[in-house]
């Protein structure tokens, strides 16, 4: 980690939604999804929230040794969005503790407020992390 990783790094992404990221697509072999309406999946939120996150600490970390993964998330999506919207996904870096890093975040479709919550990423040594899962992999 840099020393210019500090609380209160802020970064904004855009990202307009297509049909592939609506509820039906989340698990196309769901049937119950099948069913639902076409509006941005939590799931795929989830990971756009994620995406914002990395993009914020990328030049603070010794990217690609360094990477962070995702621990945690407290996410209310509290509005509907339907596939050509321009999702903006606004995160703050509120607090670091050793290689903990936690996010409080926002999301806005330009018509409503979409989501908000917090996000927690560890920072990792991204070949020792590669490492334990060939471990794992092979104890399957």
């Amino acid at each position: 980690m840099k020393e210019s990783l500090k609380a209160g790094i802020t970064h904004n992404f855009t990202f307009t939604v297509p049909e592939s990221k609506t509820v039906p697509h989340l698990f196309p072999e769901a049937p119950e999804f099948q069913q639902m309406p076409q509006v941005l999946a939590t799931g795929f939120l989830v990971g756009l929230i994620e995406w914002t996150c990395i993009q914020a600490v990328i030049p603070h970390i010794d990217w690609p040794d360094e990477q962070t993964v995702g621990v945690a998330i407290q996410l209310s999506h509290t509005a509907a969005t339907p596939p050509g919207f321009d999702v903006t996904v606004s995160v703050t870096l509120a607090e670091i503790a050793g290689k903990r890093l936690t996010f409080e975040f926002t999301g806005s479709d330009g018509v409503d407020a979409i989501c908000k919550g917090t996000h927690e990423r560890f920072v990792i040594d991204a070949a020792k992390f590669a490492g334990k899962l060939a471990d794992k992999i092979k104890q399957k």
